[in-house]
């Protein structure tokens, strides 16, 4: 064996000796950073625990915000006793990468997903605002049925004529929305034309009657008729009744019934609504009868 290859014999052996020696000093770091280790991820199970337990009776109607806050809860106190761990085998410089890899990260994520962070922190105002909760009827825009589902990027909406919408949650934040089920009291404006020839007092006093026992119709509040206009065949009207707005189509119906009990009132008192009148003018100056322009 030539004095090279003792050399690096000797050389290798040391290296070994002294990751041997380093090891076995380690062991004691090792071992209570474990322990911390273990500790720490049986804290963050009572943690996370605790936090359901408390969303479940501060956040009943948000399922998903409650499962959010429990795994932020449960990873917040995990990265704890890892950095904790890391610190004991004195790897302060790893804990230090790994905050500043953390940091560059969540700023690359933020600008590549900014459409969904800006859902998600919607989402998330949302669930602790409550401006809407599942079962309420709203209308967003040309969207209106009821909410299904509130979850953490979408809202989900069913129209009325059975078609499932998913709308993000940051038009829902930050758009103008009409949540119906919040405000129950409905006015209804019903337009309809009488004859120049019945009168107009009259024709009031049977609108006023017929609706008065409208179902759903809200007691306290006047019916109100208002004449709008002399039309081309009719004088035009507008009335007014306040209606009850529990759920769904029930202003649809409302509204249904009461041109049913107007139309009804109507034909038991002889009131004509007029169909639209038009006058045919065949001469170039107007005035002439049809038979002079047939030759």
């Amino acid at each position: 064996m030539d004095l090279n290859t003792k050399e690096t014999i000797s050389i290798l052996m040391k290296k070994l000796d002294g990751w041997a020696e380093g090891l076995i000093k380690i062991i004691p770091n090792f071992i209570a950073a474990l322990v911390v280790l273990i500790i720490f991820v049986l804290l963050a199970k009572i943690t996370k625990n605790i936090v359901s337990k408390v969303s479940n009776r501060l956040l009943k109607n948000s399922r998903a915000l409650k499962n959010l806050l429990t795994s932020i809860s449960f990873i917040f106190v995990l990265l704890i006793g890892l950095f904790i761990s890391l610190e004991i085998l004195n790897l302060e410089k790893t804990v230090t990468s790994l905050l500043a890899g953390a940091g560059v990260i969540g700023l690359a994520l933020g600008f590549a997903f900014q459409e969904i962070a800006s859902n998600f922190v919607s989402g998330i105002l949302i669930a602790l605002r409550e401006p809407y909760k599942v079962g309420d009827i709203v209308q967003l825009e040309d969207y209106f049925g009821e909410v299904n589902a509130i979850n953490l990027r979408t809202t989900n909406i069913r129209t009325f004529d059975g078609l499932e919408v998913l709308i993000p949650n940051k038009y829902l934040f930050t758009k103008p929305f009409i949540n119906f089920t919040t405000t129950p009291e409905r006015r209804l404006d019903i337009k309809v034309g009488v004859s120049y020839g019945d009168d107009l007092s009259k024709v009031e006093g049977i609108i006023t009657d017929a609706l008065a026992d409208l179902e759903d119709r809200i007691e306290g509040k006047e019916i109100e008729v208002f004449y709008d206009e002399f039309g081309s065949s009719s004088i035009n009207l507008t009335t007014r009744v306040w209606v009850n707005y529990p759920k769904n189509q029930a202003f649809l119906k409302a509204k249904h019934k009461a041109i049913i009990c107007i139309k009804k009132a109507f034909d038991e008192n002889g009131i004509t609504i007029p169909f639209p009148i038009r006058t045919l003018d065949f001469d170039i100056k107007g005035g002439g009868p049809l038979k002079d322009q047939i030759k």
